[in-house]
């Protein structure tokens, strides 16, 4: 028998739930003796179990320091995993007590700026429409907070754009649609009612710009460079369109959205596209999940409707 099929033997007969919520303390506490209390063991139950989880994976999980433990290269592995499996667990206890209270399954959608306004909501609708009992839950935020909580099953999915390097390896990443971005600002705005603008006219307003960690604030960074070491007179940096939104009304301020984003405020009059052309930022719009086998019938049929919007956008 190899070590691997070895291991996975002894994990699949001997391995227990406590054993991984008792490694998953440790790591975060950095203490055997803290996890211990928290998990109501005692401390030689809890220094057993651990050392039994090093003897059957055959490797050394933490490394004894006056502070306490830090994990080895394995044991941050091994913890990783172990908090992927806990939360399947606590999922299949709330997609059944969703099926026991009447709900049809269960999904949880992570989102950015590009995926809000129109795809997924219409994607949400039809979702509903034929499975009026799904649970839906929606978590927004960056790439940097939504894919660790992909990564340990927190979340099914997440809709917007695409990272443009990251994580392709591990994950399913199925583009939806191609999008470019605008270059928008209030009604009241001094560039708002030009005819055609250059960048020299841009230089003295400031912008709303994407955190650091976005692709799109690197293009833009990029783009500063390349004009003299642009550095605009003041810079907000804000994921939040409501908030974007209401400042373009007050401020005169530039910001770039994502086209379908903002195209019924520019339609309504409630923002204004200047005419320029924004040079970078287009880039896919999509799904990153972590495969088929990992979603549940809910967030099969999200997916089916996410691929059923984005064609209908597409065309239309």
């Amino acid at each position: 028998m190899s070590r691997h099929s070895r291991i996975v033997d002894r994990a699949i007969t001997r391995l227990k739930l406590k054993q991984l919520r008792l490694l998953v303390a440790v790591g975060q506490y950095g203490s055997i003796q803290r996890a211990a209390r928290e998990l109501e063991v005692s401390q030689p139950a809890a220094t057993k179990l651990i050392r039994d989880l090093e003897l059957d994976f055959e490797v050394q999980l933490f490394e004894r320091t006056n502070r306490g433990v830090i994990p080895t290269v394995y044991g941050d592995a091994l913890i990783r995993q172990g908090k992927l499996i806990l939360t399947q667990v606590s999922n299949a206890a709330q997609e059944l007590d969703d099926l026991t209270e009447g709900s049809s399954g269960r999904v949880v959608i992570g989102t950015l700026l590009a995926a809000a306004p129109n795809l997924l909501p219409n994607a949400i609708e039809t979702l509903l429409t034929e499975r009026p009992k799904v649970a839906v839950k929606v978590v927004e935020g960056t790439n940097n907070v939504l894919m660790p909580a992909l990564f340990a099953g927190e979340i099914d999915m997440i809709v917007g754009r695409l990272p443009s390097y990251r994580h392709r390896a591990k994950l399913v990443q199925e583009k939806l649609f191609d999008e470019r971005v605008l270059a928008v600002v209030g009604s009241q705005h001094p560039l708002a009612g030009e005819k055609s603008v250059s960048f020299k006219q841009i230089r003295p307003y400031g912008w709303i710009l994407p955190p650091l960690e976005t692709t799109l604030r690197r293009q833009v960074d990029q783009f500063f460079v390349g004009q003299d070491q642009f550095v605009p007179p003041n810079i907000l940096e804000s994921v939040s369109y409501l908030l974007n939104r209401s400042l373009l009304q007050t401020r005169d301020l530039v910001s770039l959205i994502p086209k379908h984003v903002v195209t019924s405020d520019i339609d309504n009059g409630l923002l204004v596209e200047i005419n320029w052309t924004v040079p970078f930022g287009k880039g896919p719009v999509g799904v990153s999940y972590r495969g088929p086998d990992a979603l549940s019938p809910a967030g099969t049929a999200f997916l089916k409707a996410l691929r059923h919007t984005a064609k209908a956008m597409r065309e239309s």
